[in-house]
């Protein structure tokens, strides 16, 4: 089988091989981490145990050898001892004593430490142990060879006459000084030292190895396992992966459709819900060129020039469900957002001949406000549906509609408000979601009848467009009398 196959084959599978790797790699270091905190547990055991048993076998030993010297003093009378051979044989036995010991594997010093006249001294052969014993003292001129267990005997001296038990210390890791006291007839004469180094090391290795063979075996059963289990788990999900990739391709097919049929629909809606603003329009322009005139003429011409710029906004919103954003923000871009309000008021609104005694506007425009580099016609898009929104859901009989612009130097921030004194927003319209969008703002959101399907886009046209293209901030609540929608600009 090619490399390329292999590769083809564990591909078909990614998911399984993926899950297994995860979990071998998983299970191996933690299994290594295991072992490493056993291995480690087990040493600190070993450490212990050996430090104990070489303590205990040490101080047994020095104990024992303390014991013979003990024994073999009270056995014998060396004062009555004149006979030379008799002398010789006391002498060897002592050297036997202290000779055998030092043959001892670890063993490294031994002698027999005795005071006289608050001085220390050590005794390591027979001869002088002999003299000592006869004479109760040693030569004046006699050098000794053991400096450390001199000097530490008398620093422990005091404590091994109040309680007459063995003194051990473990210098470094292995090294064990012990102090026994020699007591012969029952009576002080000093310690027995002896410096012993035992040394289990390879009696620790073998174990530590031994572990280390159980812990690879270990690991090698379960490497052996995870393939297994990717072995027959890649056999038994192959048809399912099959079944499942069906499926989700029928599942991606049906989501694309439901979602080119959704924007259809959504876009026939928004076409027809702007409609009749172009047909309204389309009027005014009528209007204006049958009433033209030498002395109207460039006014008719511009504000036809305003109507029929609006009209192509419309048709342009017609042709592109989401058009690019340099149409719609760009530097190039210098509205006057009062000029837009007067000509929404004085040339859309109030141009309806039915309804200018229904309502009536009242402007506050701060003339220090500074252009926005947005579409006057896109301007026009976010401020018309929420000034007719305040004309269609006011609920009273004399509308008067306040729209003020104020600009806030320090901020560097235009604020436009658009109040009614109408009955006010539902409270629950006002209820804001988890992302702070209010209810109003949704799409086919209204408090007009259910059987009037067109409603519900006019606020959510001017909160799609003014929030999530141009960037500002609409926010509407309720006064005491009335409600206001509240456009924040944040310039430039």
């Amino acid at each position: 089988m090619s490399k390329q196959k292999i590769y083809e084959n564990i591909k078909k599978y990614r998911f399984e091989f993926r899950h297994l790797t995860v979990l071998f790699a998983v299970l191996v270091i933690f299994q290594l981490f295991l072992s490493f905190i056993q291995k480690t547990s087990l040493k600190n055991f070993l450490f212990e145990t050996q430090k104990w048993y070489q303590r205990y076998a040490a101080e047994n030993m020095a104990n024992l050898t303390a014991t013979s010297l003990e024994l073999l003093i009270e056995n014998i009378d060396v004062n009555k001892t004149h006979d030379s051979i008799e002398k010789q044989k006391i002498i060897q036995s002592f050297n036997i004593i202290f000779s055998q010991q030092l043959l001892q594997q670890n063993v490294e010093d031994i002698c027999l430490v005795v005071v006289q006249n608050d001085s220390a001294y050590s005794i390591d052969d027979g001869v002088t142990l002999f003299d000592y014993l006869v004479n109760r003292k040693l030569q004046t001129n006699y050098v000794t060879h053991h400096k450390y267990a001199e000097q530490k005997f008398l620093k422990i001296k005091n404590q091994i006459l109040m309680n007459e038990e063995i003194k051990s210390f473990l210098v470094g890791k292995n090294t064990f000084h012990i102090f026994v006291p020699f007591i012969p007839k029952g009576e002080f004469q000093g310690v027995l030292y002896i410096k012993k180094t035992p040394d289990f090391s390879n009696m620790t290795n073998e174990v530590v190895a031994s572990y280390d063979e159980a812990t690879i075996i270990y690991l090698s059963l379960i490497v052996l396992g995870l393939l297994a289990m990717y072995y027959i788990s890649s056999y038994t999900v192959k048809e399912r992966d099959a079944y499942q990739q069906k499926l989700l391709e029928e599942n991606e097919k049906h989501i694309t459709e439901q979602i080119m049929h959704d924007k259809e629909s959504l876009f026939t809606k928004r076409i027809y819900h702007t409609h009749h603003k172009a047909e309204k329009i389309m009027g005014f322009i009528k209007e204006d060129l049958r009433i033209i005139s030498e002395s109207n003429l460039e006014e008719i011409k511009e504000r036809v020039k305003k109507y029929s710029n609006f009209i192509s906004r419309v048709i342009y919103d017609m042709k592109w469900y989401d058009p690019p954003l340099q149409t719609i923000r760009n530097q190039l871009f210098k509205t006057n957002i009062n000029e837009t309000i007067k000509f929404l008021v004085n040339h859309i609104f109030l141009r309806i001949s039915s309804h200018t005694e229904i309502f009536s506007f009242k402007l506050d425009l701060d003339e220090n406000i500074p252009e926005v580099h947005i579409n006057e016609f896109v301007v026009w898009e976010i401020l018309e549906p929420l000034i007719q929104n305040s004309i269609d859901h006011a609920g009273i009989e004399k509308i008067i509609i306040s729209i003020s612009t104020k600009f806030d130097k320090e901020s560097n921030k235009t604020v436009i408000k658009i109040s009614d004194n109408g009955k006010g927003i539902e409270k629950e319209l006002l209820n804001a979601d988890v992302n702070g969008i209010k209810k109003l703002f949704y799409e086919n959101i209204t408090s007009r009848p259910a059987e009037n399907q067109n409603a519900g886009y006019g606020c959510y046209i001017a909160y799609e467009i003014g929030v999530k293209r141009c960037g500002w901030v609409i926010d509407a609540f309720n006064n005491e009398v009335g409600c206001t929608f509240e456009i924040s600009i944040q310039n430039n």
